[in-house]
């Protein structure tokens, strides 16, 4: 396994400057190969090759960690069962990947880095074929539109129903999701913003500042009553209940959504060990969540929140991003912790607790874009 991934590895640098051609010429492939393939993707195919190379690279960085490599790749098999994906389909795939990182790789590319990207490719596809075949619920669930409430004008949070059938999630954990009425086959992922329930009943945190399809509409057209397809839950930001450890969370902008989940779970059960939140945006209009989050600290003696504005003089608070604040009331070093937000914020935030030592392990975070 060490071996083969240093192969991965190592022949990834041949291709990872050149992701835009990698990608344009695996789709290309696939569809040659295949072009019933086709009407499972989106009309417009922007962003899908991200998403690609972000299932690509996380592979290449945990098939040394095989646990984790394998619940990571059968969560994946789950979540492809909402494109309609079956077991055929993975031998097209296969072939085009290949045939991509040949074309892209040119000269540098041999015989051995081919053996181990045909190894690996393999095990990703029987390991994402296992998961899918071991999940007994449905490929996604349709889920109504209960409220929908507007925070400034890029920024909203919504509440839906699933419908049908139970859908079960750990606070921390995200869903992908669809808006079929205005942007059909195109999904993102959301982090849920509320403990699991009996009323199946999620929260979503949606922030839209610019002209991005699902969250644009989630944000801005979206109203109650609409149906949103709703795939299987993933992620592992989820709580240690066997820990005894005190926790910190660190939340940016709408990474508050999976802190906040986390908080309510906690809320559910937790008697011995304090809980530190600390909450952080740009200006104070920005801190959406911060009267919700009040309320939880007058209802449970063991949570703190310590709210900070980077770019608001006037906020009578922290003043600073987030990462710097958390910093200011270190060390964090016995702690559980847990951090969401923007990829610059989560690095920054990774930076100061690897300062004050803490294990890797007791450390979980989602983050919106690559680290």
């Amino acid at each position: 396994m060490d071996n083969l991934a240093r192969l991965l590895k190592e022949s990834w640098t041949l291709v990872e400057d050149d992701r835009a051609r990698l990608t344009d010429h695996f789709y290309a492939r696939v569809f040659l190969l295949d072009p019933a393939l086709r009407h499972l993707f989106p009309v417009q195919m922007t962003g899908q090759g991200d998403r690609l190379l972000e299932a690509i690279i996380r592979a290449i960085h945990t098939v040394d960690d095989p646990e984790t490599f394998a619940e990571f790749l059968r969560a994946l098999g789950r979540d492809h069962r909402k494109y309609h994906v079956d077991d055929r389909h993975y031998a097209t795939m296969g072939t085009a990947l290949l045939d991509a990182l040949r074309r892209i790789a040119g000269d540098g590319w041999n015989l051995e880095y081919d053996q181990a990207w045909r190894e690996a490719y393999d095990a990703v596809a029987a390991l994402m074929v296992a998961g899918a075949a071991d999940d007994d619920g449905p490929p996604f669930w349709h889920a109504e539109v209960l409220t929908h409430k507007r925070y400034g004008p890029d920024t909203a949070v919504l509440t839906c129903q699933a419908l049908q059938h139970p859908l079960r999630w750990q606070a921390g954990q995200y869903v992908s999701l669809e808006v079929p009425r205005h942007h059909p086959r195109e999904w993102r992922n959301y982090s849920v913003a509320n403990a699991p329930n009996d009323d199946n009943v999620l929260e979503f945190h949606v922030r839209s500042p610019g002209a991005g399809w699902v969250s644009g509409a989630l944000v801005r057209r979206v109203r109650p009553g609409e149906l949103l397809r709703l795939a299987a839950p993933m992620g592992s930001m989820t709580l240690d209940r066997s820990s005894e450890r005190d926790i910190l969370c660190v939340a940016g902008g709408v990474g508050l959504a999976p802190i906040k989940a986390l908080v309510e779970d906690l809320a559910t059960f937790n008697r011995t060990r304090w809980v530190h939140v600390f909450y952080g945006a740009r200006q104070a209009a920005d801190l959406y969540g911060l009267d919700g989050l009040q309320e939880l600290v007058a209802a449970h003696p063991w949570l703190s929140v310590t709210a900070a504005c980077s770019d608001d003089p006037d906020f009578d608070g922290e003043l600073g991003d987030i990462p710097e604040v958390v910093a200011r009331y270190g060390p964090w070093t016995a702690h559980d912790c847990y951090v969401s937000g923007s990829a610059r914020m989560v690095r920054s935030t990774l930076r100061v607790l690897a300062a004050d030592e803490v294990p890797p392990p007791h450390i979980r975070y989602d983050t919106f874009g690559d680290l």
